[in-house]
């Protein structure tokens, strides 16, 4: 499985790709250059600019908008026939560094927020919000530094998220009513593989991870087994998504944040776009609502 880029944009921290496929399009953010992009399945690219960083944008199950997360909270989003915002929640602390990082929703229509201290990464600062159909907002776990993901097993029944700071994989169990088991380590990563960050489940219920620093998007069982292995031609894969026709494309994004000056000569594609053909196709895309 060789990786084609497919669109050499250098963002500084590519992530959260979402196929919508009624658009045949791929979204995904250049979370702090404020920017959200799309690759149409044609390749037809579009951007539109946001007031702050946009870190992650989720589908509504009415088709009207987006959900979307700003540096400070979580909103609704509309891009067109202009780009409109309205709040919905604000983050605590923001004012003190504290910022969305990325989220997903499950097949109940909730939505799976985490948040990080962009100021120190080594504070345990960050927060795993659940916000709910009816828009009520919950703390469903803390104490974590880089809170990255998630993502959920075929039948709902178990979250896979990732504190990318500690290179660890966690898994809590899910209760119908959105509450959350003990946290268990799923994984922990070595400094080769790189730190877990962006991940998704496949149509067989196996993890596919984007491995920060380790140059390697990976499969996994869902008991953590090592079943393939990517290699990128990037050291800082940050996120992937399923998406085409059948669901058999694995969109990648990448980032060149933290690298100085010679790293980036020696990494000429980080921030780029890239995409692999897969075997075992991905599943639809949850939304909220």
């Amino acid at each position: 499985m060789t990786p084609a880029c497919l669109w050499p944009l250098a963002a500084e921290l590519g992530e959260g790709p979402v196929w919508i496929p009624e658009q045949n399009r791929l979204y995904f953010v250049n979370l702090t250059g404020r920017t959200l992009h799309a690759l149409d399945a044609g390749g037809t690219r579009h951007a539109w600019q946001l007031p702050d960083f946009i870190c992650w944008l989720v589908p509504r199950r009415d088709g009207d908008g987006f959900m979307a997360g700003l540096r400070d909270g979580i909103v609704r989003l509309w891009l067109a026939p202009d780009v409109r915002i309205e709040y919905l929640h604000q983050l605590p602390g923001a004012a003190d560094g504290i910022r969305l990082n990325d989220a997903k929703a499950d097949a109940q229509g909730r939505l799976w927020i985490g948040s990080m201290n962009a100021h120190d990464v080594h504070r345990p600062d960050g927060t795993l919000f659940r916000l709910d159909a009816d828009g009520s907002l919950h703390v469903a776990a803390d104490e974590h530094h880089i809170c990255n993901g998630p993502a959920f097993s075929l039948d709902g029944r178990t979250m896979y998220h990732n504190d990318s700071l500690l290179a660890r994989t966690y898994t809590h169990s899910v209760a119908d009513d959105g509450s959350l088991g003990t946290p268990r380590v799923w994984r922990q990563f070595t400094a080769e593989e790189g730190a877990p960050d962006g991940m998704t489940v496949d149509s067989e219920d196996c993890v596919w991870i984007a491995q920060w620093g380790g140059s390697r998007v990976c499969r996994y069982s869902p008991a953590g087994e090592l079943l393939a292995t990517i290699a990128m031609p990037v050291t800082q894969p940050s996120s992937v998504a399923f998406g085409g026709a059948d669901l058999r494309t694995l969109y990648i994004t990448s980032a060149w944040q933290s690298l100085d000056a010679a790293q980036r000569a020696a990494d000429p594609l980080a921030g780029a776009l890239f995409a692999v053909q897969v075997d075992v196709p991905g599943v639809p895309v949850q939304r909220y609502g």
